[in-house]
């Protein structure tokens, strides 16, 4: 039995749905006043942050996925971040050493690894650099990181591992979250995006190697990214897979750094935007990241960027969820 938090999100579902596929069984821990997308044939709910309800949800499991984090990146402060980012991590593993679990795998960011460049992509072993540690966001998930590296070194006998994904698109994106993205660009004839970039890849790549994290892999961090692409880039994929046409403008830098330092003066004044230098600055940056430990050791797939644009699309057409912009 694997005990499963965040099934709620866009990973979670992914992971929850290959879990179900896979016939392994699964105990999700909801948070109060959250849905799923399908049913699950066992669900609790309760608090995440409450250790009681950790440890009866764990009881009579072998693993533990967790998939939860807060994500909202117009939240000001890493204290915002840090209960379910740190002490989540934290309260599980006092539940490790209650129940005798032996396995988690545990979701971060591959924010917390320095983003590397195109003739020397990132691995593992890349420091937590600029400009994404000073996001309180990503602050939070290295802290959690950490916590978990530390337990894991004084206890040998449990098999920690850390997932670090990149930007993932793809199905069962009810928010959206992500997919985001995917609205903000989708039929408009004129784009306008910053100059950086990401690393996108499909969201069933992800769960994919966390559901083979489980039985696989040594333990440790696994940087689970996929195409490197420009904002640029990325709309005219999606242009094309769409099978609309659309012209491009590369906002200008200097602009881009005003708008963060406006929102800075914004959020001084009490009003929660995603404007913040912070946020800003990653927009204007790229990724190139170096997924081969987790090719090598989970068989984490390389499903093409185009399929996880296709995937979200079909997915959103096909709900009772409706294009939007």
């Amino acid at each position: 039995m694997v005990l499963l938090l965040g099934a709620s999100g866009l990973l979670g579902h992914n992971v929850l749905r290959i879990l179900l596929e896979r016939g392994v069984p699964v105990r999700v821990l909801l948070r109060p006043g959250t849905e799923l997308l399908f049913p699950a044939p066992d669900v609790v709910r309760g608090s995440l942050l409450d250790y009681g309800t950790l440890l009866a949800a764990a009881a009579g499991c072998d693993a533990i996925v967790n998939c939860a984090g807060t994500t909202d990146m117009r939240l000001p402060r890493t204290e915002d971040f840090l209960p379910v980012n740190r002490d989540l991590p934290a309260l599980l593993c006092r539940v490790l050493d209650a129940t005798g679990i032996r396995t988690l795998v545990h979701t971060s960011t591959a924010n917390t690894v320095s983003s590397g460049t195109p003739g020397w992509p990132a691995d593992e072993s890349a420091p937590f650099a600029a400009p994404f540690d000073r996001s309180p966001y990503a602050i939070s998930k290295k802290a959690g990181e950490d916590l978990l590296l530390a337990y894991a070194a004084a206890h040998p006998d449990r098999r920690v591992v850390i997932v670090n994904p990149g930007f993932m698109l793809g199905p069962y994106d009810a928010k959206p979250s992500s997919g985001a993205l995917l609205l903000a660009g989708w039929r408009r004839p004129l784009m306008a995006a910053p100059s950086g970039g990401k690393s996108f890849l499909h969201v069933r790549d992800a769960a994919t190697a966390i559901a083979n994290a489980l039985k696989r892999g040594a333990g440790g961090r696994y940087l689970l990214t996929g195409e490197s692409l420009s904002l640029r880039e990325f709309y005219a994929l999606q242009a094309q897979v769409c099978g609309y046409r659309q012209r491009f403008f590369t906002l200008p830098t200097p602009l881009v750094r005003l708008a963060g330092r406006l929102g800075d003066l914004l959020a001084r004044l009490g009003l929660r935007t995603m404007l913040r230098t912070h946020n800003t600055d990653q927009l204007l940056a790229g990724e190139w990241y170096d997924a081969s430990r987790a090719r090598r050791e989970l068989d984490f797939p390389a499903t093409p960027v185009a399929d996880a644009i296709r995937d979200f699309f079909a997915w959103r057409a096909s709900s009772t969820h409706r294009l939007r912009r």
